[in-house]
């Protein structure tokens, strides 16, 4: 008489571990190295924003005092600077699928993009392509965030 048990199939590795979730990543972690992607190049662009501020104020379109938050520009400079390093290395972190650098990228990327629609009368174009990397770099990591971490 033999077992049952040996006419079972084996629990499959979705069944055995955590529930609703597959063993492999899906297409969607490129999203997340996308979003990591972006908000280095967001960093470069920040930090150029910000050199241009500090070195070359007569760049921009209007006056400090035309801004939505009257602040001469070398503020606006070391801001951009700062914000940009912090960006950099919240970038690099999405890329090893950190959860702080998730949380911190989510938050950093809504302050940059504030930050550079209060910019906008200074330097529009820019700042409008500023904004809309943000929100992608939002998008990637709330949506997908999770799939990067799974999958390294």
């Amino acid at each position: 008489m033999t077992s049952t048990s040996q006419n079972r199939p084996q629990p499959s590795a979705r069944q055995a571990g955590s529930p609703g979730r597959d063993a492999g990543p899906s297409g969607w972690a490129g999203w997340v190295v996308f979003a990591g992607v972006m908000l280095i190049l967001a960093s470069a662009f920040q930090v150029i924003e910000g050199l241009v501020a500090l070195f070359n104020s007569n760049y921009y379109v209007v006056h400090p005092s035309g801004l939505v938050i009257n602040v001469n520009y070398t503020t606006w400079g070391w801001a951009h600077i700062l914000l940009g390093v912090i960006a950099a290395l919240t970038g690099f972190g999405l890329l090893v699928g950190n959860m702080v650098a998730r949380v911190v990228g989510v938050v950093l990327a809504m302050v940059l993009a504030v930050m550079n629609m209060v910019f906008i009368p200074a330097a529009p174009v820019w700042g409008i392509m500023l904004v809309a990397v943000d929100i992608l770099v939002i998008y990637a990591i709330v949506a997908h965030g999770r799939e990067l971490k799974d999958s390294v």
